[in-house]
């Protein structure tokens, strides 16, 4: 039983850190210009802002995160269903 709830606190712990760490990496930006376009993504690799000759594009914006979203789950699927994730890269060491 105190096994089950220091894994539990572990879980915990790291859901925290993971939250800190999004946070973290969410202030991070980096912006890019060409030919009248200007783009400014996060350390997320979320897109911030789009900019098409001045004028913001955030329908476009929108698009291509949710679509950058809907790619990253059925990667981590795929990776699962490899048995990947977290335990397949360390090897089983966190069962």
């Amino acid at each position: 039983m105190f096994d089950k709830l220091k894994q539990a606190k572990d879980l915990l712990k790291l859901r925290q850190q993971a939250k800190q760490l999004q946070g973290e990496l969410e202030q991070i930006r980096h912006t890019e210009e060409r030919d009248g376009m200007k783009v400014t993504v996060n350390g997320t690799q979320n897109i911030v802002s789009l900019e098409v000759n001045g004028e913001e594009q955030k329908q476009m914006v929108d698009l291509i995160n949710r679509a950058m979203k809907e790619i990253q789950k059925k990667s981590a699927k795929k990776m699962m269903e490899m048995g990947g994730g977290l335990s397949g890269l360390l090897g089983g060491m966190g069962q």
